[in-house]
């Protein structure tokens, strides 16, 4: 009931804030475009999308060239006395033939490790079932949603900033006209005060305490001056331009108001979450898939040899020892103390706090949404009373003024009117800010803005 007693009340406000300020519209595209905080999440989504490609190539197959070339001396040997057995009989066979057919051979003293050795190969390997590989592949498709909505989350809540900036600077800037109205009047009571004094009609102390006001207003306008100077410096910084860069003032934000209706958007915020059990679910399942078998598959193209058996031979240097292995693996966890079972129970609490924390979440936006309704409709009512109470000071200055001018009312009390007036003024001024403040936050609390 007090949303729809709220828009009851809204009614009166003309104009849509969005449709009718193509200058603050502009301003947010171009913080938008230019933001620093907005590239760094681009690049860290394109990033993560590289993450995911590299995840899908991962059931690819995988070459690599490996080649190993030795050279030792030394180390252990094998004996083998080829001599010592076929000498004799060499020699016997010799001697029946009466020739020197059969020459005496030495014994053969053999070195384990090659002198001079070669293993060149290219060797290809591809997984043929391992769930590990799924599951970080849907890890990583996460992410990259993950980091898509934290884009919109930041671009929701630079909006609002930028739109908070502005109208802090607006708020500035006004409270300086009504300072320069104030003065104004002064300056115009000095007038009447002096052509009153030089007829002896009041007091000369009255243009001393007339000047002391005057100088009362021009210290809160300087104060006005630096907060607007600030509200510009942080305004140009979400724009992500140069500090002291000049401000177009929207005239039209002076005449209209808000917008009767106010859509309902979709909270990224829970997409967020959402992404966030969905994660959760996938590392559950990828430690649940640990004690599943892997298999996969190699295989070996390559030749080796020994460097003097190649020169030797003249022939093509992969073709005498060329030779090719197929090979296929089998990794299947047998026991491992209960870690897997740990890691499973670990996943299961982080799913388990992130499905808590998603109604959490839900309940806190209600909550923040309902709030913001109610300070918009409270902020309403306060300006609406705010401009009454200018109207009626306005009236009781103008009085007062036309009974100082006849003489019949002392300074005190006309510069009592005058400094209410000022008051009211600023209040109505701040209460009409508030109001569009407030209005932001509505709006940031209901998604209403919509993104290009």
């Amino acid at each position: 009931m007090k949303y729809f007693f709220l828009i009851g009340l809204l009614c009166c406000w003309s104009f849509g804030l969005r449709a009718q300020s193509p200058l603050l519209d502009a301003y947010i595209q171009q913080g938008l475009q230019q933001s620093k905080v907005l590239q760094q999440q681009n690049f860290q989504l394109q990033k993560a999308m590289y993450a995911l490609t590299e995840a899908q190539t991962l059931f690819k197959p995988t070459v690599n060239f490996n080649t190993t070339l030795s050279a030792a001396q030394g180390g252990r040997t094998l004996e083998f006395p080829v001599g010592d057995m076929l000498n004799p009989v060499y020699t016997t066979l010799n001697t029946l033939t009466n020739s020197k057919a059969f020459p005496q051979i030495a014994n053969v003293n053999e070195q384990l490790i090659p002198k001079d050795f070669y293993d060149v190969r290219f060797k290809t390997t591809m997984p043929l079932i391992n769930a590990e590989v799924k599951y970080n592949q849907a890890i990583k498709k996460e992410l990259v949603g993950l980091q898509q909505v934290e884009i919109q989350v930041y671009k929701r809540t630079l909006v609002k900033d930028i739109k908070t900036a502005y109208f802090n600077w607006l708020k500035a800037s006004d409270a300086i006209k009504i300072y320069d109205n104030a003065l104004q009047i002064l300056k115009e009571s000095e007038r009447v005060n002096q052509s009153l004094i030089q007829n002896g009609m009041a007091n000369p102390t009255v243009s001393v305490r007339n000047r002391s006001e005057i100088a009362n207003i021009e210290a809160d306008k300087q104060a006005a001056l630096v907060n607007r100077k600030n509200a510009a410096a942080y305004f140009n910084f979400l724009l992500n331009r140069t500090l002291d860069e000049p401000i177009q003032l929207d005239t039209t934000l002076q005449t209209s108001r808000l917008s009767a209706t106010l859509p309902q958007g979709h909270r990224e915020e829970l997409d967020q979450l959402q992404h966030s059990i969905d994660l959760n679910r996938q590392i559950l399942g990828m430690n649940q898939a640990l004690k599943k078998p892997k298999i996969g598959a190699s295989l070996d193209l390559g030749s080796q040899g020994r460097f003097a058996q190649i020169a030797s031979s003249n022939k093509n240097f992969f073709a005498p020892n060329a030779f090719f292995l197929l090979g296929l693996s089998i990794d299947l966890p047998v026991y491992n103390f209960g870690r897997n079972q740990l890691k499973i129970k670990q996943a299961e609490m982080d799913l388990a706090t992130a499905d808590t924390q998603l109604q959490q979440v839900k309940n806190q936006l209600d909550l923040q949404m309902t709030t913001a309704q109610n300070t918009l409709l409270a902020a309403q009512e306060i300006y609406q009373a705010k401009a009454t109470q200018v109207l009626a000071a306005e009236r009781y200055y103008k009085d007062m003024l036309r009974r100082y001018k006849e003489g019949n009312l002392s300074f005190i009390e006309l510069l009592d009117a005058q400094t209410q007036l000022t008051k009211s003024q600023l209040q109505q001024s701040i209460a009409q800010y508030d109001v569009w403040l407030k209005w932001v936050e509505l709006e940031r609390a209901n998604a209403a803005f919509v993104l290009r």
